[in-house]
């Protein structure tokens, strides 16, 4: 018998970093009929969990890839915005 799972939840920071940094830039090109809520919303989900991966060291690869993407789903419409 099993006594536990040798996965945690630690494991899908990566994942769902990457996957809300790809959704987030999709959601950039759709800004001007979305508004620039959801890409910040998204964004910042991104890096967050991409931040918690890193520092927990899991997935290293994905949440770097993640980072990178969700933070300029972040800096774009902000910086469209003030420019």
């Amino acid at each position: 018998m099993a006594t536990g799972s040798a996965d945690s939840p630690a494991t899908l920071y990566g994942p769902v970093s990457l996957v809300l940094g790809t959704v987030a830039l999709i959601a950039t090109v759709f800004a001007g009929f979305l508004g620039i809520a959801f890409p910040l919303l998204f964004g910042s989900l991104a890096v967050t969990f991409a931040l918690l991966g890193l520092g927990h060291g899991t997935g290293r690869g994905l949440c770097a890839l993640g980072l990178a993407i969700g933070s300029s789903g972040v800096l774009y419409p902000v910086l469209h915005v003030t420019a």
